[in-house]
C-alpha cells in the first residue's frame, strides 16, 4: 500500500483530547509516534490518558494484549520540535487559530525533511492559507478527525489550492489504514461537517438565550426527535464552546452571513470561562460528576 512506503513516524502537534486521540489511534496501527507539546503538564497527562484508554480497551476485548502493548512502546511524549524531524507526516491538534497555527506551519517547515507532509486537524480553517506559510504547499492538507478519534468513524480531509494528488491519495490511505471513512470538502470555511453541525449548535443556544425551551428541554427534543445521540447544547459542552465560538467566527467571517454570528449566550459563558466538560461546567455543571476537574491544555 503506498501509506506503507511513506508513513513509518508520525508526528503530533497537541496532546489535549483530539491530540492524545489521534497519536493513540496512530501507535495502536502500528506507526512511530512522537507526541509534541510545550507543556509538560500536558504531556503527562496525555500519557496516562493514552495509557488508560488502550488498557480499557484491552480489558474489553477490543484490542488485544499484544497490540496493546506494542502501541505503548511505539509513542514518545517531547516538548522539542526538532524530534519531529524524522516524521513522514505531522498532524497538527492545536487550539483553533489561525494565527497559531500559520507560526506551527512555519516553524515545522523549517526543522522537517522535504517529503514530509504536513496536515492540519483544524475544523473550519483555510488549509490553503495555512500552505501559504510554508514552502510546500503541495503537501499541506486538512486532515480532521472527529472526536474522539480512535472511535469517531469519520476523517474529513480537505485540499488546499495546491495541495498535490500524491499528498492527498497517500492522505487518505493514511485515514483508511486507521479504519476510517474518507469524506472531502472542498476549502471552505467549515468545510462539511461544521458547515452544517455549527448552526444547529449556535440555534439550540438562541432558543435558549431567548426561552423558547430549557436547555433539559431542547436537548431531549433532538435526542428523542431526531435520533441525535446527544443534543446539541450537550454536544458544544463536549466539544468545548471556546471550540464553537472560534468555528462560528471563521464561518461568519469566512462566508459572510449573519447567521453564523456566535449567540450573545455563548459568547458570555467563554467570556466567563464555561468552556464546557473540560472545565467542569458550560451549559451543564458536571464538576459533581468529574470532581477536581482541571483545565485541558489545548484541544
Amino acid at each position: 500500500m503506498a501509506e506503507m512506503k511513506i508513513f513509518k513516524t508520525i508526528g503530533v502537534v497537541g496532546s489535549g483530547q483530539m491530540g492524545s486521540g489521534i497519536a493513540q489511534l496512530a501507535a495502536t496501527h502500528g506507526f512511530d509516534v512522537w507526541v509534541l507539546d510545550t507543556d509538560q503538564d500536558a504531556l503527562s497527562r496525555a500519557t496516562k490518558s493514552i495509557s488508560s484508554s488502550i488498557q480499557r480497551l484491552v480489558s474489553k476485548g477490543q484490542l488485544s494484549q499484544a497490540v496493546g502493548k506494542d502501541a505503548l512502546e511505539r509513542l514518545w511524549f517531547t516538548s522539542n520540535l526538532e524530534k519531529l524531524s524524522s516524521a513522514d507526516i505531522i498532524i497538527e491538534a492545536i487550539v483553533e487559530s489561525e494565527d497559531v497555527k500559520k507560526k506551527l506551519f512555519l516553524e515545522l517547515d523549517k526543522i522537517t525533511k522535504s517529503s514530509a507532509i504536513l496536515a492540519s486537524n483544524t475544523s473550519s480553517i483555510s488549509i490553503t492559507r495555512l500552505a501559504s506559510a510554508t514552502s510546500r504547499p503541495h503537501q499541506v492538507i486538512g486532515m480532521h478527525f472527529m472526536n474522539p478519534p480512535p472511535i469517531m468513524k469519520l476523517v474529513e480531509i480537505v485540499r488546499g489550492a495546491d495541495t498535490s494528488d500524491e499528498t492527498f491519495d497517500a492522505t487518505k490511505a493514511l485515514a483508511e489504514r486507521f479504519g476510517k471513512t474518507v469524506i472531502c470538502s472542498r476549502d471552505y470555511a467549515g468545510f462539511v461537517v461544521n458547515r452544517i453541525l455549527m448552526p444547529m449548535i449556535n440555534e439550540a443556544f438562541f432558543a435558549l438565550y431567548t426561552g423558547v425551551a430549557t436547555k433539559e428541554d431542547i436537548d431531549a427534543g433532538m435526542r428523542l426527535g431526531t435520533n441525535h445521540p446527544m443534543g446539541p447544547l450537550e454536544l458544544a459542552d463536549f466539544i468545548g464552546l471556546d471550540v464553537c465560538v472560534s468555528i462560528l467566527k471563521v464561518l461568519h467571517a469566512g462566508l459572510g452571513d449573519n447567521k453564523y454570528a456566535p449567540c450573545p449566550i455563548l459568547v458570555q459563558y467563554v467570556d466567563a470561562g464555561r468552556l464546557g466538560r473540560k472545565r467542569g461546567i458550560g451549559v451543564y455543571d458536571y464538576r459533581q460528576m468529574l470532581g477536581s476537574v482541571k483545565p485541558s491544555s489545548k484541544l
